[in-house]
């Protein structure tokens, strides 16, 4: 895996099963996930669920613009004041941070530049690499599935890719609310009468490893407040203070705004 924050174009020489090219529907994990699923992609869907595609979704619903910034950028004052936006700072330094409850409860919303080590990163990379870039999370996982459907070719390939979290030594982490709301996108294109929903249906298919995710959404559907809270990035965020995030995100299907990255924010469609 590259450092953090590097491009994904040359994390991995990957053959083409791990690509995935006969599916238009594919999914894989983190940084070399993103770098081997999305070459050739026309949408790259970046899920981060604790927190940074809720935070997105949030602000946007609240009208505001986001621009990802990479996770500890020494630039990132520069960078904010550039654009004339407020730097989101840590959890716990009051204002805005990575924690959806401060979008939500902030006075007002206006430009912000928002770092995280995950899911902002990988939209940063995957800018350059990809025509189009979606931060998706379970709150507005339905309407970005409608917006595709509704905009792209029927043959358009899309790259979800599950943020994950980091174990201490920067290495991925897979995490299971980012499992969720991949399948929960992906159930939502099924759902909007995106084709080729079986496994192996040639390149209008949905690949394996995406219909597996689908089938992790529908198990933990029924009891998703719980599953978000019970897992081990919704213990540690509650742990610390918390909650509120988690239950923020665990608010399925109840945004409209569809995340899409243009000229390096997020702005309301």
């Amino acid at each position: 895996m590259n450092a953090p924050g590097s491009s994904p174009r040359h994390t991995y020489s990957a053959n083409a099963a791990h690509r995935q090219l006969p599916f238009t529907i594919r999914l894989d994990w983190g940084v070399a996930g993103a770098g081997t699923v999305a070459a050739g992609a026309d949408l790259a869907v970046v899920v981060d669920v604790l927190s940074f595609s809720t935070c997105v979704s949030v602000a946007l619903d609240r009208g505001a613009e986001v621009f990802p910034c990479r996770w500890r950028d020494t630039g990132a004052e520069d960078f904010a004041a550039h654009h004339r936006a407020q730097l989101a700072g840590p959890r716990g330094g009051g204002g805005l941070s990575l924690s959806p409850a401060s979008f939500r409860d902030a006075a007002s919303l206006g430009r912000v530049v928002l770092p995280s080590p995950n899911g902002s990163e990988l939209c940063r990379a995957l800018a350059g690499e990809v025509p189009l870039v979606a931060a998706v999370c379970l709150r507005n996982a339905a309407a970005t599935a409608d917006w595709v459907a509704a905009n792209l070719p029927e043959d358009a390939v899309v790259a979800v890719v599950a943020a994950g979290e980091r174990w201490p030594d920067g290495t991925l982490r897979p995490a299971v609310e980012d499992h969720i709301g991949a399948g929960a996108f992906i159930a939502g294109l099924v759902a909007a009468g995106r084709g080729g929903y079986e496994a192996g249906d040639g390149r209008h298919g949905y690949a394996p490893e995406a219909v597996a995710a689908m089938a992790v959404f529908e198990s933990a559907e029924p009891r998703l407040r719980e599953m978000l809270q019970q897992s081990s990035s919704g213990r540690e965020l509650a742990g610390a203070g918390y909650a509120e995030d988690v239950d923020i995100a665990a608010e399925l299907d109840q945004s409209d705004s569809v995340a899409i990255l243009r000229e390096g924010a997020f702005r309301p469609l």
